[in-house]
């Protein structure tokens, strides 16, 4: 039953406050209580006024003991029967212990003090603690509570609320509960779990109390467990994100970096002992992936066997197959922990969790996530979203993508073996790869610089990527997925696929040639080619390969190996075109090692063929092997002949063919003059140097081709320091070490000695 202040005692309260010329903020601000709370106090709202807020309020007014005496005695008929005597006893609710060896967090704590420190009564602040299982959240909320205890004199008490229990904490038995910490007695507490709620934030607005609601199961049950007003802080802890409660504060709580996992380590086993296995610390917080559980555990089992070894443990849980097994001590499983949270997912949300293990590379799309698991895409995005709220995946903070934390990819793939069958997982692989393959084909088709029309066939053609900047970026961000498809097709006997999407990725391979799987793809495509007795088309992938091994693998023997290989299919079919390119990669790959004499013959063999061939691929293939002819002659010794060779290639890209893209031929003009710049350079001409080769590093930034842009400007820097600007020439270098780095070119090293040089020479 609620019972309300006399009312006597609130308009004795307000006669007072105007009679001491006081408004209602300033007595609440000198009393210590909130505005609001004062307010219910003078109209005779509030429940059982608290005799230390009496107190505070007559020391405010600055009344003596008679008159103190009187407010208190108005007060009386409303008080709830006398909770210091017939109260349960002290202690209900009392905080966990702490752990001494509590490490980290240091960012959260502080936020945290500084919240307490600056508490507005109108206000109370609320902390949600949200994240993975094991990630200590507990753990961190009962260490900041024992922190800011002494800020809270009127109490601390911590509630578990069972989130994980097949039945959690209704509100109104965690609210009774509360209430009986509180020291109102059992007859006093109201039976409709609203006026339980009622009374608890009465008693609350006039205390300073520090409230741990720990292992939340949602919204619905914590709303009623909070402070309406007063002085009081709450911290929640709960594996789902409660991102339903509003006007909240949130505390972060990131993994532990390496650093942090073995100074736990160090605090929960010994100094000593770990200083002496200082790598295997290191290496076993790596393979705990920085989850505080699976560190603790790890200390813990450790600590209690003294005489093992660190390098022991570690080689254990280099197991991926066994990790799991070793993360558990005594009650303390990292597996348990992640089931509870697993269990509680419905049907579907599980099965997608399993089946977002097959995915290749370190993330996956929701278009991904959708195939594997076979639940329509719209399904899939809004799951995938609860996951991240349950702790359960971790969302990219740019792109709608999503990972694993390594341990419980480990524990998702374990479900998948133990739930799917054999037969499930190469369905939903057969899905996936057919899809990813079809929309990778299509999407490759963008940068077919021989065609003039939307490629068409996606799978989707509603989310297909439009123009070349989205058929990109897919591009580059399903990576590892659609080379995980190839090599499926290819493991699956599906021929046709594999080179029609090996065929599809010739041009986009050209702009993205810090790409190693190049080798892979062309490989792949020209074991098919000859799987189906197709010599066309596995001299043309033997062709696509030996370009990969020189210029994205930087290995030419392989590069001559596959370019023989392909001269032979090439010359075995009749395919003239094809046979010119397998000779002019040949070239190539016998200049790059250093057999000039046989190159230059090669690729004057290879431009014959190609002179004689008046297609549009063709007069491309003889701009090629004219450059790098020039290229060898000026390698061999003889620049003047390969500045000639040079100057009439880039007549040849000035006259233009019909049908040829001008972006194309803009890029072989580029090509050539880089040509002409290193030409240039080897003759001393550095101004002329300096000419072509910004002129084809403007060409090269216009049409977004950095693999080729690092190269020149790094040469372009080196002509710099020989026209004497040492300022111009360390940007230019800067330049060039920044875009060689990104795409792991083999000339970073010497971009980066170039620009040492140059701070060491000239600063």
């Amino acid at each position: 039953m609620t019972t309300t202040t006399p009312e006597g005692f609130g308009q004795r309260l307000r006669a007072l406050r105007l009679h001491a010329g006081l408004s209602q903020e300033q007595l609440a601000h000198a009393a210590g209580v909130s505005p609001r709370a004062l307010t219910y106090l003078e109209q005779g709202h509030t429940q059982s006024p608290q005799r230390r807020t009496i107190q505070a309020l007559a020391r405010a007014l600055g009344l003596d003991v008679d008159e103190t005496r009187l407010l208190e005695a108005a007060s009386a008929p409303g008080r709830l029967p006398a909770p210091e005597a017939d109260g349960p006893p002290p202690g209900i609710l009392a905080l966990p212990r702490d752990a001494r060896d509590f490490t980290g967090r240091g960012p959260a704590l502080i936020a945290l003090d500084n919240l307490a420190g600056a508490l507005d009564p109108a206000h109370p602040p609320v902390v949600v603690v949200a994240g993975a299982p094991g990630l200590g959240k507990t753990a961190f909320a009962v260490h900041a509570a024992h922190r800011l205890a002494p800020r809270f004199p009127d109490g601390q008490y911590w509630l578990d609320l069972r989130a994980m229990d097949d039945e959690p904490t209704r509100p109104g038995d965690a609210l009774a509960r509360l209430l009986r910490a509180l020291k109102v007695p059992d007859q006093s507490v109201p039976q409709d779990p609203d006026d339980r709620a009622g009374m608890f934030r009465t008693l609350t607005a006039t205390r300073r109390l520090l409230l741990v609601l720990d292992n939340a199961a949602d919204e619905n049950q914590v709303r009623p467990l909070l402070p309406g007003v007063g002085s009081c802080l709450t911290i929640v802890t709960s594996r789902n994100a409660l991102t339903g409660l509003e006007a909240v504060h949130r505390a972060e709580l990131p993994l532990l970096c390496r650093e942090e996992a073995v100074t736990l380590l160090t605090r929960i086993v010994d100094p000593e002992r770990v200083a002496r296995e200082a790598q295997a610390a290191r290496d076993l917080a790596d393979s705990c992936g920085g989850l505080p559980l699976a560190v603790r555990i790890t200390g813990q089992r450790l600590a209690a066997r003294p005489r093992e070894s660190l390098r022991k443990l570690a080689t254990l849980l280099n197991r991926e197959e066994r990790r799991l097994d070793t993360l558990q001590t005594g009650d303390l499983q990292v597996r348990a922990a992640f089931s509870l949270s697993y269990q509680q997912l419905d049907a579907t949300s599980r099965r997608l969790l399993r089946r977002c293990t097959l995915a290749a590379g370190p993330d996956l799309s929701p278009e991904t996530a959708a195939l594997l698991s076979g639940i329509p895409l719209r399904d899939a995005e809004l799951r995938l979203e609860g996951l991240c709220d349950r702790g359960l995946l971790q969302p990219d903070p740019t792109a709608e993508r999503y990972r694993f934390h390594d341990l419980l990819r480990l524990f998702a793939a374990e479900r998948l073996h133990a739930e799917d069958d054999e037969a499930t997982h190469d369905t939903a692989l057969d899905r996936t790869a057919a899809w990813m393959l079809a929309r990778a084909t299509t999407t490759a088709l963008h940068f077919d610089a021989e065609r003039h029309d939307t490629p068409s066939g996606d799978p989707d053609p509603a989310t297909a990527p439009t123009g070349r900047d989205q058929a990109r970026a897919w591009l580059e961000a399903e990576r590892d997925q659609w080379l995980a498809a190839l090599d499926h097709a290819h493991t699956t006997s599906r021929h046709q696929q594999v080179i029609d999407t090996a065929r599809a990725m010739h041009w986009f391979s050209d702009l993205t040639q810090h790409w190693a799987q190049w080798t892979d793809v062309f490989q792949r495509a020209a074991d098919a080619a000859r799987s189906l007795g197709n010599q066309r088309e596995e001299a043309r992938h033997l062709n696509y390969l030996a370009w990969a091994h020189s210029i994205c693998a930087h290995d030419p023997p392989a590069a001559l190996d596959a370019a023989n290989r392909a001269l032979g299919a090439a010359r075995a079919c009749g395919d003239p075109l094809q046979t010119g390119w397998a000779l002019g990669y040949g070239g190539g790959a016998l200049r790059r090692l250093g057999l000039t004499g046989e190159a230059v013959a090669r690729l004057r063999t290879s431009a014959d063929h190609h002179r004689d061939n008046p297609t549009i691929q063709g007069k491309l293939a003889l701009l090629s092997t004219l450059n790098t002819l020039g290229e060898t002659l000026r390698q061999d010794g003889r620049p003047g002949e390969a500045l000639q060779q040079h100057l009439h290639t880039l007549e040849l890209c000035r006259e233009g063919h019909p049908g040829l893209s001008p972006q194309l031929l803009d890029i072989y003009r580029a090509i050539t003059l880089r040509h002409l710049g290193n030409d240039y350079t080897a003759l001393g001409h550095w101004h002329e140097a300096e000419t072509s080769l910004r002129q084809a590093l403007s060409i090269f930034e216009q049409t977004d081709s950095p693999a080729r842009s690092g190269p020149v400007q790094l040469e372009l820097g080196r002509v710099l320091l020989r026209l004497d600007r040492p300022g111009d020439a360390r940007t230019v270098l800067s330049a060039a070490l920044r875009t060689l780095t990104a795409h792991h070119h083999p000339l970073q090293t010497q971009a980066a000695a170039d620009l040492h040089s140059v701070d060491q020479t000239h600063d």
